[in-house]
């Protein structure tokens, strides 16, 4: 999710809040003893909320950060009498599995068990050990389930992975449909190829975001100016087709004017006005897809060459 980072500095906020509600509580209670160690992880959290915002290095390292403060807590309170300690041992398992990957999370869980179970009961006893296994493995089910569901979800979706534009094969499907259609019901079929002569620019001087941002504005601009039985692809990563079912030549060339018009309108922080290329290609009536889809390759090179 977009506001992931966000959501985990927050909880690392609030867990700095707690650990110095915790070091003041101690205070009161006049339990000095205790107070050192809330009030030394308490700053540490504050800091890992604040890397979270950062790149994604530091990203990395603020869950570290938080995994330490973590294990330093439980730690503190495994050694003790009664069932207590018992419980405490699966949260170094859940808040690892939380926190990192799934291989990271469960290579390093396996690597610490000698050291939880041994502050947990002082005996590797088979039965706790098996229990702390199967948490382990039964903790790691569920971010495995989302990553392969999140796989599948990638795998099923026609659209781009950096904007609502169709992927190749999708597009090429779709494409070939018209193609099809227009044959059989003697309809027109054209084709506006757009190329963006920026993408690259922006993608090695700006970064990541500055290259989505000029894709979905893009793809806005065309959405605004287009029907909604036309279709945007992205055969290639700076060019588009946009296929217009039921239009002849003149309409094609109306909607194409309409969209460079439209991008010179658009600014994008860094980057400037949109800058958009495009052409018209047309289905000749008793030709082949293959020959529109030759058409529109040459087209796209024609448009990126200048």
């Amino acid at each position: 999710m977009p506001d992931t980072p966000r959501r985990l500095a927050v909880l690392y906020a609030l867990g700095a809040l707690l650990l110095l509600g915790q070091a003041l509580w101690y205070y009161l209670v006049a339990d000095y003893g205790r107070i050192l160690l809330p009030a030394l992880l308490a700053p540490l959290l504050l800091i890992a909320a604040l890397m979270r915002l950062g790149q994604q290095e530091t990203a990395r390292l603020s869950a570290y950060l938080a995994l330490v403060c973590g294990y330093l807590l439980i730690a503190t309170s495994l050694p003790g009498e009664g069932a207590l300690p018992t419980l405490w041992l699966g949260l170094p398992a859940l808040l690892t599995l939380l926190l990192l990957p799934l291989g990271p999370a469960t290579l390093l869980n396996l690597s610490l068990a000698p050291v939880w179970l041994l502050l947990a009961d002082g005996a590797l006893s088979p039965g706790l050990v098996v229990a702390y296994l199967a948490l382990v493995g039964a903790g790691g089910l569920a971010p495995w389930g989302m990553r392969h569901h999140q796989a599948l979800l990638a795998a099923t979706d026609p659209r781009d992975d950096e904007c609502p534009a169709l992927k190749p094969l999708p597009l090429l499907e779709r494409l070939e449909s018209e193609v099809e259609r227009a044959e059989l019901l003697d309809q027109r079929l054209a084709v506006v190829v757009l190329h963006l002569p920026q993408l690259e620019m922006a993608g090695e001087q700006f970064g990541t975001a500055a290259r989505r941002a000029l894709l979905e504005t893009l793809c806005a601009t065309v959405a605004e100016q287009s029907r909604d039985q036309d279709r945007l692809g992205r055969p290639e990563p700076a060019t588009f087709w946009l296929v217009l079912p039921g239009t002849g030549e003149s309409g094609a060339l109306l909607v194409r004017q309409r969209i460079e018009a439209a991008a010179t309108t658009r600014r994008l922080p860094e980057i400037g006005h949109l800058e958009v290329r495009g052409a018209t290609c047309l289905h000749t009536p008793g030709h082949t897809f293959s020959a529109l889809r030759q058409r529109l390759e040459t087209t796209g090179r024609r448009l990126a060459d200048g």
